[in-house]
């Protein structure tokens, strides 16, 4: 039988045969792993680590949180009588908690019209989410803070979406500039997608205040734009009830919008990859169409989500010990995060009394953005070991008590 493609190895006459791929481009690598590889194989043993998005103790250390690990213990003790498959909008009664932590007192407002499925972290929700708008929003456009989350570019575009930038940032005054944000959103032509961060903005933990939540949320009234929410970092900022202020400021208003939300940083569940992608409607009958629209969308996607890390948010929220336990290492967690952004800012104006960091005090979050040239981040991480991303984003979390002053005096030194 003669095959009907030339064959992609050389010919007996020396010629090249067809190469179906030889137009596929090295992938560049992402900027932030391939750092932490540039770290990991730095020998200096006072360097220091403020890149990813990982929260870290005082010792350096990743914790596995005790309330997480008493329900891995039950789950061990007691594993689920079935191995099957999870519904594809994924564990019924996690979905239940995970609305009721993230609309808090204003649950009552939406959750009769309000479609959920469990997701692959954060990322996962984004990407259902962005596929489910652009199957019934195909002309719409995403517009994304500037700066913001790199892949929220890359989600958005994958989807097929334009994406756009509102301003943000004034890398002037290194504070929110929200006239220029007003503006912007103001010019947007109706059911155009916004993406909107509700706490400790990534990068610049920069956050908006109850006043200017309002503003916004009157200009996504007034020209009818759909709000999508990322809250990657609930209980991070002022605390878990106060970080929803912007979800349920929305939700009073009876309009629809999206928030995904993710449990990495604020269970510790990095590798579980627990998330999920809430759709809030105009009404119940629309809410159930939208659920069946969603898990098609997943179906497509990845089918089902797996079920151990869902089972493991569940249980502590579930069990009202855990969930107590939880939320006070949640507290402990914010709390040295603002102990070492509060000590930076001290050093800093130690070493460097002709500047003023008080933009620095201000941020709030896992991130804060320093305001360093790359050129300035290159130098910190050539000669003193300081490694953070070209943009002057900071882990917070990466300083400790140990390696604070060091940190401080190296960022003095190249300003």
């Amino acid at each position: 039988m003669l095959c009907p493609y030339p064959s992609a190895t050389a010919q007996a006459d020396g010629k090249q045969g067809l190469m179906m791929f030889e137009s596929v481009n090295a992938y560049a690598g992402d900027p932030i792993l391939s750092l932490m590889d540039t770290y990991m194989q730095d020998t200096r043993d006072d360097k220091v680590n403020l890149t990813i998005g990982f929260y870290y103790d005082e010792n350096g250390i990743v914790p596995d949180m005790a309330a997480v690990k008493q329900a891995k213990a039950r789950l061990f003790a007691e594993p689920p009588a079935s191995p099957t498959y999870l519904p594809m909008d994924g564990l019924p009664e996690y979905r239940t908690r995970v609305q009721t932590l993230a609309f808090g007192d204003a649950l009552a407002d939406v959750q009769a019209r309000t479609a959920t499925v469990q997701s692959l972290g954060g990322s996962g929700a984004l990407k259902v989410g962005a596929d489910f708008i652009k199957r019934y929003f195909p002309q719409s456009q995403v517009w994304v803070s500037n700066p913001t989350w790199e892949n929220h570019h890359a989600i958005f575009k994958g989807a097929g979406f334009a994406v756009n930038t509102y301003r943000y940032y004034s890398a002037e005054t290194k504070e929110l500039d929200f006239a220029g944000m007003l503006e912007d959103l103001n010019q947007l032509p109706a059911r155009s997608v916004v993406l909107l961060h509700p706490c400790c903005h990534n990068p610049t933990g920069i956050d908006l205040t109850a006043q200017q939540w309002q503003q916004v949320i009157g200009v996504i009234a007034e020209r009818e734009l759909l709000p999508f929410f990322d809250m990657a970092y609930q209980g991070f900022g002022q605390g878990l009830q106060t970080d929803t202020l912007a979800i349920a400021l929305m939700a009073k208003t009876g309009l629809p919008f999206l928030l995904s939300h993710s449990f990495s940083k604020i269970f510790s569940l990095y590798s579980e990859r627990v998330g999920a992608l809430s759709v809030v409607c105009e009404n119940p009958a629309i809410a159930h169409n939208v659920q069946g629209q969603l898990k098609f969308t997943v179906r497509s996607n990845y089918s089902t989500p797996p079920a151990h890390g869902a089972r493991l948010v569940n249980l502590v929220l579930s069990d009202a010990g855990l969930t107590q336990q939880w939320q006070q290492e949640l507290t402990d967690m914010r709390n040295r995060m603002q102990a070492m952004r509060s000590g930076l800012v001290k050093q800093l104006s130690e070493h460097r009394p002709d500047r003023d960091f008080g933009y620095l005090q201000r941020q709030q979050g896992m991130f804060s953005y320093s305001g360093l040239t790359p050129q300035q981040v290159a130098r910190l991480k050539d000669e003193f070991g300081v490694y953070m991303i070209s943009s002057g984003r900071v882990c917070i979390a990466g300083l400790n008590n140990t390696n604070l002053e060091r940190t401080a005096i190296a960022i003095a030194a190249v300003l």
